[in-house]
C-alpha cells in the first residue's frame, strides 16, 4: 500500500501536460476553431498546467492535409497565431510519429521555434529510429520525451531492452502509455517499478499517459503518481481517441499542488467542451471500448463501431472475442 503521503502531500517536480488538441483531434480531425484554441491556451495558463500539447509534426507525403485541420500538422506560424511570443509558464509541446513525420525538415532549430518540447512517440519495434528523433530534436535544442506505444501487448524483456536502448539516449522523460486502456492500477504499480529502475540507472523522468476504456485513466494516473511518475498527461473532459484519457478536471482536484487552479479548466468545459459534444462530436467510456479494453486490443474496431452508431453491443463483443 502507498504511503499516505505519497498522494496527500504535492510534489514540486509534478509537471501536468494537456494534451486535449492532440488526443482529442483524433476524435475531430483536428478541425478546432481559432477561438476554441485561444480559450485553452488562456485556460491552460491561467490553471497552472505546465505544458501544452498543440497536435501532432505530421507529413503532408503521408497525410491529405484537406481531410484535417492544421493542428495535424503544427506549423509554427500556426502556433505562433495563438501563441504570439508565449511569455508566459506554460510550455509548447508536439508529438512527433515515428514513420509519420519528416522532422528532418519539419522540426526546426528551437531558436527558431515557439515549441519547447518534442514529444516522440514509438512502439517497442521502430525503438532505434526513436533514438534517432530524440538526437535530432536535442540537437535542435528541445526538451525531448518519449511515449512508448501499445506497451501491454508486449514483452517485459523487449521493454526492459527498449528502456535501455532510451536510456543511453538524451530523452528527458520516459512515458508508460496504456494505449489499450487494459491496464489496473496494479499493473501500473509493476510497470513503474520497471521503469524507475532504468529511470534511476540514466537519471531520466518518467510520466503517464492513459485511456480510458475501462474507466481506469484516472485511477491508473493517480496510482502512477504514488508510483513517483511525476509527468502526466490529462485532458480537458476526458477528450481523447475512443475512450478518451484521464480528466483535466479530475486530475488539477487531486492534486494538491496550489499552483493548480481547476476554477479554469470547468469554466472552459461550460464554455466550449460541452458545446462540442452538443455539435455532434463523440468521445468517452462505452461498452464497446470496455471490451476492446478487457480484451488487450487496439480500439479501432470500437472506433468504427461507434462510427456506425450501432447499438448491438453483444453482437460486437462477439466479434471481438474471435479476433482475440
Amino acid at each position: 500500500m502507498k504511503e499516505i503521503v505519497s498522494l496527500m502531500d504535492y510534489r514540486s517536480s509534478i509537471k501536468v501536460v494537456d494534451a486535449t488538441l492532440r488526443d482529442g483531434g483524433l476524435v475531430n480531425d483536428f478541425h478546432f476553431t481559432d477561438e476554441f484554441v485561444r480559450a485553452l491556451y488562456e485556460a491552460n495558463i491561467r490553471a497552472g498546467v505546465d505544458y501544452m500539447e498543440m497536435g501532432y509534426k505530421a507529413s503532408r507525403e503521408m497525410f491529405d492535409e484537406s481531410k484535417f485541420g492544421k493542428w495535424k500538422f503544427c506549423d509554427d506560424d500556426a502556433i505562433r497565431e495563438i501563441v504570439g511570443d508565449n511569455d508566459t509558464g506554460l510550455k509548447i509541446a508536439v508529438m512527433a510519429d515515428v514513420g509519420r513525420c519528416n522532422y528532418k525538415k519539419d522540426i526546426v532549430s528551437r531558436s527558431e521555434s515557439p515549441i519547447d518540447l518534442i514529444r516522440v512517440a514509438t512502439y517497442l519495434n521502430t525503438i532505434p529510429a526513436a533514438a534517432d528523433m530524440i538526437e535530432d530534436a536535442k540537437k535542435k535544442g528541445y526538451e525531448v520525451s518519449c511515449n512508448i506505444m501499445a506497451i501491454s501487448s508486449g514483452q517485459e524483456s523487449d521493454l526492459r531492452v527498449a528502456l535501455d536502448i532510451l536510456g543511453k539516449t538524451s530523452v528527458d522523460v520516459f512515458y508508460i502509455v496504456d494505449s489499450y486502456g487494459s491496464l489496473y492500477p496494479e499493473q501500473i504499480a509493476r510497470i513503474a517499478d520497471t521503469y524507475m529502475e532504468f529511470a534511476g540507472k540514466y537519471g531520466k523522468k518518467l510520466g503517464i499517459h492513459a485511456h480510458n476504456n475501462q474507466q481506469l485513466a484516472f485511477a491508473n494516473t493517480i496510482e502512477a503518481v504514488g508510483d513517483g511518475v511525476d509527468w502526466l498527461d490529462a485532458t480537458y473532459s476526458g477528450m481523447g481517441r475512443g475512450a478518451g484519457n484521464c480528466a483535466m478536471e479530475l486530475l488539477l482536484g487531486f492534486l494538491r499542488n496550489p499552483k493548480y487552479n481547476n476554477f479554469y479548466v470547468i469554466q472552459f468545459i461550460e464554455n466550449y467542451m460541452n458545446q462540442l459534444k452538443e455539435d455532434g462530436v463523440v468521445w468517452g467510456f462505452d461498452l464497446q471500448y470496455m471490451m476492446t479494453g478487457l480484451l488487450n486490443q487496439h480500439p479501432r474496431t470500437a472506433i468504427q463501431f461507434t462510427k456506425e452508431r450501432r447499438k448491438d453491443y453483444s453482437e460486437f463483443y462477439k466479434e471481438v472475442v474471435a479476433q482475440d
